[in-house]
């Protein structure tokens, strides 16, 4: 059984994106699970729609963190799934 642990406890996952992640209604990482890494991303752009979000920061952070995972580790073939996902 997973542990719901708190966002800054799961890897790519600092104060900075928990916070982005609370503001946009995202408080552990059983509802980032839930979500998903390209949900949440969405849901962060259109919580923030001015500020320009790299993806290596929130998007592929957030996979990262759901596959335990630097960001940069998740391969090119998946961040290339992430950002056809996110163009939709």
């Amino acid at each position: 059984m997973t542990r719901n642990r708190s966002l800054t406890e799961l890897k790519n996952i600092g104060k900075k994106i928990a916070t982005r992640l609370n503001e946009a209604g995202i408080y552990s990482e059983k509802e980032l699970r839930s979500l998903g890494a390209v949900e949440a991303h969405k849901m962060i752009r259109e919580n923030r729609p001015d500020e320009t979000l790299p993806v290596c920061y929130y998007l592929y952070s957030f996979e990262g963190a759901l596959c335990d995972k630097h960001w940069d580790a998740i391969g090119e073939e998946r961040k290339r799934e992430l950002r056809k996902q996110i163009s939709k």
